[in-house]
């Protein structure tokens, strides 16, 4: 067992794109578990959007020069409670760290399925996998044979919201993605009927090509631009759920979006946003709805991982810059499959 644990600290505030001088990792002593806690080596780490705009000086952001937490799943090494046994994979959000401390309210056990790997935690099964499936089930009240619209596609809530869409029976499904390969993969591997790249122009003009007949529903990872086209291509009665800004957070004076509000009244369109924290209560709804699937192979996890808790960092930086394809994950080394 290693003798020291690393952690990423946040260094400064960035203004725009942060880069790798805004962190730190440091150096220390493996951490010794307290009475009633016990200590956890890290396996596999989850870097998120949400992190970029917890970097900000916002309330419940990121301190300076503190370990930064982020969701993780680890190996129980040491306990000093009976509610934990070492050799237990867990759960928790002290990521951002080879070690964590934890004590039992903090951690989650992961229910162990057949032919379900430990990284669907992270993603279709995990945080990811439960905004998706939220968004579609509580928010949009999705209802078979409505056409949706996902921004941001090829992302990890955005592949996961386009399989779970096709296995709930959605109609036309049609996204945006950063390339044209990325575009591809979504029509090919997750079932989208069309997707463009965002880059090619005007995204009315886009989303009109791929949705002449207009969309049910809007599902708004980016906001901007592409939130004022949906708003014009929804049917009366229409619903966007928006789960993230992600255009915003390295452009600071990005200006809002514009659309002709009378949109919303004439064809009574409901606009709702959401915090997944609020619907922890649904994970195991979500467990009996994609496991099954995963099983069968109908639900693949779309997963970019990143091989050592070195690179967390720059896994973070190509998340926020488009480089990944789904969900993105850092594993550590020991966990590499190996070649033989």
């Amino acid at each position: 067992m290693n003798e020291t644990a690393l952690t990423v600290h946040q260094t400064a505030r960035p203004h725009g794109f942060p880069t790798v001088g805004h962190f730190a990792f440091v150096e220390s002593p493996l951490p010794e578990p307290a009475v009633g806690s016990a200590l956890v080596e890290n396996l596999y780490w989850s870097v998120d959007p949400y992190h970029r705009e917890m970097m900000d000086d916002v309330p419940g952001g990121f301190a300076l020069d503190a370990p930064l937490e982020g969701r993780a799943i680890g190996r129980v090494i040491a306990s000093r409670t009976p509610r934990l046994t070492e050799g237990e994979i867990v759960f928790h959000r002290q990521g951002w760290r080879t070690h964590s401390v934890v004590v039992p309210g903090e951690i989650r056990r992961l229910p162990r399925f057949d032919r379900v790997p430990l990284t669907a935690y992270l993603s279709v099964l995990g945080g990811t996998g439960l905004t998706a499936y939220v968004g579609l089930t509580r928010i949009a009240r999705l209802r078979e044979g409505e056409d949706l619209f996902v921004s941001a596609a090829a992302g990890g809530v955005g592949t996961a919201t386009g399989r779970f869409a096709r296995l709930l029976g959605a109609g036309r499904l049609v996204g945006s993605a950063g390339s044209a390969a990325k575009a591809g993969h979504l029509v090919r591997e997750v079932g989208y009927d069309a997707v463009f790249d965002y880059h090619d122009g005007p995204a009315a003009d886009l989303l009109g090509k791929a949705a002449p007949d207009g969309i049910d529903v809007f599902v708004d990872n980016v906001g901007g631009e592409q939130l004022a086209a949906a708003v014009g291509a929804l049917r009366e009665f229409g619903r966007v759920v928006r789960i993230g800004t992600i255009t915003q957070y390295n452009t600071p004076d990005t200006t809002f979006p514009r659309f002709d509000y009378a949109d919303i009244v004439e064809k009574s369109i409901r606009m709702e946003g959401f915090l997944v924290s609020h619907y922890r209560d649904v994970q195991e709804e979500l467990y009996e709805f994609a496991v099954p699937h995963l099983q069968s192979g109908r639900l693949a996890p779309d997963e970019t991982v990143v091989d050592g808790f070195g690179h967390i960092v720059d896994a973070f930086l190509g998340m926020l810059r488009g480089e990944n394809t789904g969900k993105i994950i850092v594993r550590d080394r020991t966990q590499v499959p190996s070649a033989g």
